[in-house]
Formats: structure tokens, sequence, C-alpha cells
């Protein structure tokens, strides 16, 4: 079985606790080791661990970063807070009244902006194809075509890991594997400073006895309908054949049939320009109201504003998207006469597609966009409403 030492990113494939090359006891054991080329990489309690960083009296001391009060969520947690129950999205007074000695830090986008951009560069390094998902975490192929320095996928990760460490002060989570889906499974077995990899020979049977949500893609809704036609785990899904996952799951149900059994043929994808920007919401329970409908569209339509504007663009098709009650999707389009970034025309666009479909039926989401990007510049002119 091939072994890997997580300090120096020797390869070996003997069996002993010391690694011969540096003498750690950081060994990392796979048979498929040698194999795997798709790596997920994720920062440990990021925003967090910056402010450890950033400030060592704070190393032993719970930190949540987040506003405080009001409707405030948390958005980072340490380590340390967790023990006492706070969590990522939580909100801020129901973390606090868990851990109420916690310090609690107002969030500093710019400076986990600095610090991502830090990582990205030693990341890059190793290989350009490099997809990141946030800030804090990206997929990085390196599969032999694709990686730029002559040395197998778990060396590298290895010294990636120790270089950010000693470089930018923080830690990381590894994951390696033959995929995506299961490359991010496998950086969240062995949070922090975890380094853990997924074979083929073992992904259908690791998966099995999981709970449906650790499927990529099954939501609280779409795991509340399966507990009701009695599945629970992923080896019930496994059991059934493609047809049937489609023929209950629609569009989704094909992707599902794959992912059950380890299966996931997303590349990983550098950095591109958008295609579109939109925004959904799923409703804790099904609408049919034409008016309810109508009424939260509007903030949906304030959201993509937003986004536009942040990223400089405008779009030249509103696309309406509606999800029914039994999975069906829909998608009505309108292109428009010129490219626009403002809410109120996205709402009155995307209201009258929505009047169309709303005639009672029953809807679990609900979701606004523009594609067909422009630059800003182009987009809302002023001889518009002349």
């Amino acid at each position: 079985m091939a072994a890997l030492c997580r300090d120096c990113g020797a390869l070996g494939d003997g069996d002993g606790r010391w690694c011969g090359r540096c003498g750690s006891d950081r060994q990392f054991r796979h048979a498929e080791l040698a194999d795997l080329h798709i790596a997920h990489i994720d920062c440990d309690a990021f925003y967090a661990s910056v402010e450890k960083r950033d400030d060592p009296s704070l190393a032993d001391k719970p930190v949540i970063v987040g506003h405080p009060g009001g409707r405030g969520v948390v958005t980072t947690a340490c380590y340390v807070a967790r023990r006492y129950g706070p969590r990522s999205a939580m909100p801020m007074f129901k973390a606090l009244e868990l851990c109420p000695h916690a310090v609690v830090i107002p969030p500093n986008m710019a400076k986990y902006k600095r610090v991502s951009e830090q990582i990205h560069a030693l990341l890059l390094k190793a290989t350009p194809l490099i997809e990141p998902v946030s800030l804090d975490e990206a997929y990085l192929d390196l599969s032999p075509g694709a990686r730029l320095v002559d040395r197998p996928a778990a060396t590298l990760l290895a010294r990636l890991a120790r270089a950010i460490e000693e470089r930018v002060g923080i830690t990381v989570s590894v994951g390696l594997s033959y995929n995506k889906f299961l490359a991010k499974m496998a950086s969240d077995r062995d949070k922090p400073r975890g380094f853990a990899a997924i074979g083929r020979t073992e992904a259908r049977a690791l998966l099995a006895p999981l709970p449906v949500r650790a499927i990529h893609g099954i939501g609280a809704a779409t795991a509340r309908r399966m507990a009701e036609e009695g599945i629970e785990t992923v080896a019930q899904l496994q059991e059934l054949p493609e047809a049937a996952l489609v023929a209950r799951y629609g569009k989704f149900g094909r992707a599902l049939a794959r992912l059950v059994r380890g299966d996931d043929p997303r590349k990983v994808t550098p950095d591109r320009p958008a295609k579109s920007v939109s925004v959904e919401t799923t409703f804790a329970r099904d609408v049919r109201s034409p008016e309810a409908l109508c009424e939260a569209l509007r903030p949906l339509c304030e959201r993509v504003a937003t986004r536009l504007e942040r990223g400089d663009l405008g779009g030249g098709t509103v696309v309406l998207k509606l999800k029914t009650a039994d999975f069906r999707t829909l998608t009505r389009s309108h292109r428009l006469a010129a490219p626009t970034a403002r809410a109120d025309i996205l709402y009155r666009v995307g209201l009258a597609l929505l009047r169309t479909e709303a005639d009672g039926r029953a809807f679990r989401l609900l979701g606004i966009g523009v594609a067909d990007l422009v630059p800003a510049a182009l987009a809302d002119p002023p001889d518009l409403f002349a």
C-alpha cells in the first residue's frame, strides 16, 4: 500500500510508522494513492484562522466571525468555538447562547481576499487547472497532462499544504480522488489539517451507508421527500435503476444515478466569464397563490441587480425558473430590446413571464436571472425610454 509523508511529500510502499526520508510520523496510506489526480483544497475555518493568525492572543479562544446583533449570522466559527455548538450560518444570537464567551469579530472581506490570492498563487505553481469555489476552497486537476511539476499528485498536495501553512499562516484540509464530488467529500473527512483520499474500488461501498444529504445536489426539501418515500440512505438510491430515479426526480435523477455510484463527469474548469447571473429561492412550503409568487419575485430581482452591479454587467435576456411540487423544472425567457441591470425592469419582465405560469399550480422553487451578459456600459442606454 502506498504511503505518503505529509511533511516532506515522499512516497513509498513501506508499512513503517516513520518516513524514511524526514523521520516524520505523519504518514498517509492508500492503495490507489498513485492513481488519483483530482483534488479539493479547503481552508480550515478560513476567516477565523486568518484572524487568529493576525492576533496570536486569540489562538486558544473561541472566535466567531460575523456581525453581532439583529439578524446577523455566523460567517465562520473556529474549531474551539465549534466545540460549544456554533456553526456557519447559525443566527448569531443562538451561537452566543451556546458560546457566550466567544470573541466576535466583524468580517474583513478585503483581507480575506488578499489571503485567498496568496493561496491561489501557490496553487498555480502546481497546475493551471484550478477551479475556485469560493475564497477558501478550490478544485485542482493534477493529472499528468495538467500538472506543472513532474511529481505525483499526492506529493504535490502534501507540499502545497505545508507551503500554505508556512508562508500564509493558515492550515488546509486536502481531499484526493478521481472526480470532484468524491474529492470534496474526502476533504471533509479529516478536518482540520486533514488529508484523505477516496479510490474507485471503495467509492460505492463508502457511499452506501451515508444519509442521502451526503449526495451533491440533495437539499433539505429533496431529502424530506425521499424520507416520505422511505429512502434515507445512499444504498437505497443505489438499488434504484436510472429510469426510476429520472421518473421520480426529473433531470436531476440522471445525475443522481451517477453520483450515488461514485461517478461525476464534471471537469475541473478554471475561471471563465460568467454566462448568466441568477438567484433562486426554495420555499419552506409549496406556494400556489399567484400573489405570493409575485411578491416573492421582487426581492430576487433586487438581488440579481445587485450582483450585476458588482460584476459591472448587464443582461440581454430575462430568464424565469420555476420548479413544481413534483420536481418538474420550467424555464421561460424574454429577449429585451436593450440589455439591463435594473431591478425594476427585471421585475416587470419577470412578472409578465410568471403570470402566464402562476395558474394555481403548486411551486416549490422560484428563480430569476439574466443571460446574454454584456459590460454595464452597454446596459440601460439613455434613450431606452425616449
